[in-house]
């Protein structure tokens, strides 16, 4: 399998308008999956458990009687935890811990003030912080099953607030992936409903008979998945519609290119449109991480996806110096940006765009994936610009709190008044001066 990827130069001339074509990700939806996705929303919000059930038999391959068999006891998330090896269930609970830890520092707080200022004497104001009520989790199943997106999903929720988290996961064919439903468990999730596609997301932004309305849905999933994310937005909310995984590092060539090499494929090896790109200043470093590309692939057993990926996507770029490495960073915004360098943190301040930053040598990408504590669930397709991880703050809802005072009606009265008639709302104003003395 060739282990080809392309040289680039930041000194070319066209090296602007190849770095835009090599980032360039055309998110078209298929047309076919585009109205089977409607179809299938259509149906269910109309039919409900009933037209769940029979996509999950055409689906899934599942010949369950009803929605009550497609839903998980308690006890086989509990059976499914005691089904590990002691190896497992303790990588399983540190990795909950560590990801727990550190989302449990991004709880918002409620807060109020008294406005002292001239006029307002009385007047408080605040926000009011509130978890939502539910929220639906999908869990890709079958041979992409991934307790870590249960962590990362799930534990940031519960330490929101969440009251009830619906979790959504299919298991083609009635397989099930024990290590799913124990990070369930560990969790705290609390109802499963062994379903998928399409019709599990819609199942959770309109309800059926068994399965509940949710506020929002979070969680990754294949292409139908997402369609029926971005059609059910507005009536729930969700987390995002990811693009292919991405990874950007910025060596000095202080680092091993073994590393760097295998850096770049755990992210190729996601998917054939997932990109991995280099950034360095030093020619004969990036000779040695392409030579240790040839030699390490031979040795991947998703060599194929991998290689497909660095040839279509992938890129080993030569820059004038590290300060326009991170210029191209901010241009790129990452999903990872890995700072592989000997002194990394006088480069930190530096980047403004990228969903997470790996700093040193150590930091490795793949232990953020699982238990290195921030959240993986990161903006892609250059996202990182105006997007950030999911967290503790995406399962809270802010309400303003506005308690005006006789005194400062009169304040406020006078100056709405005279925006609004600006705006042509005369009853807005009316409203606002019949709260005036005099």
């Amino acid at each position: 399998m060739s282990a080809q990827i392309r040289r680039l130069s930041s000194s070319q001339e066209d090296f602007a308008a190849t770095l835009d074509a090599l980032l360039a990700f055309e998110d078209s939806a298929d047309a076919a999956i585009e109205n089977a996705v409607a179809e299938i929303l259509q149906r269910v919000r109309r039919e409900g458990d009933r037209a769940v059930v029979e996509y999950t038999r055409r689906f899934d391959r599942l010949d369950a009687a009803d929605m009550t068999a497609l839903e998980l006891p308690r006890s086989a998330l509990t059976a499914a935890l005691a089904s590990l090896s002691t190896e497992q269930r303790d990588a399983l609970e540190m990795a909950a811990e560590r990801v727990r830890s550190y989302h449990q520092r991004q709880v918002i707080e409620s807060w109020r003030y008294t406005d002292e200022s001239k006029g307002m004497s009385g007047t408080r104001l605040g926000q009011k912080v509130t978890p939502l009520d539910r929220v639906g989790l999908y869990v890709p199943g079958g041979r992409a099953s991934y307790p870590s997106s249960v962590l990362m999903n799930a534990i940031p929720a519960k330490v929101a607030g969440v009251a009830e988290l619906i979790m959504v996961v299919p298991t083609p064919g009635g397989e099930q992936t024990p290590l799913v439903l124990a990070a369930a468990a560990i969790t705290g999730v609390d109802r499963v409903f062994t379903i998928g596609g399409a019709q599990a997301v819609a199942a959770l932004a309109y309800g059926t008979q068994t399965v509940p309305q949710v506020d929002k849905i979070v969680g990754p999933g294949n292409a139908y998945v997402a369609s029926a994310k971005r059609r059910v937005f507005g009536t729930v909310g969700i987390d995002m519609v990811a693009g292919p995984s991405e990874v950007l590092i910025i060596s000095d060539g202080s680092g091993d290119p073994d590393w760097v090499a295998m850096d770049l494929f755990a992210q190729a090896e996601h998917d054939e449109l997932a990109q991995s790109i280099l950034l360095c200043p030093d020619a004969a470093f990036i000779a040695r991480v392409e030579e240790s590309i040839a030699r390490l692939l031979t040795q991947m057993p998703r060599q194929a996806t991998i290689a497909t990926s660095l040839r279509n996507r992938g890129a080993l770029i030569q820059v004038k110096d590290l300060a326009e490495a991170c210029a191209i960073a901010n241009r790129i915004a990452p999903e990872h940006l890995e700072l592989s360098l000997a002194d990394p943190y006088q480069w930190v301040d530096e980047i403004r765009h990228a969903g997470a930053i790996f700093i040193g040598h150590y930091s490795v990408e793949a232990l953020g994936d699982y238990c290195a504590g921030p959240n993986h669930v990161l903006p892609t397709m250059r996202s990182a610009r105006f997007s950030s991880p999911l967290g503790v703050y995406d399962f809270q809802k802010r309400t303003s709190l506005i308690d005006i005072s006789e005194q400062g009606a009169q304040t406020l009265g006078r100056v709405a008044s005279v925006l609004a008639h600006g705006e042509g709302l005369q009853a807005h104003a009316r409203s606002a001066e019949m709260r005036l003395k005099g």
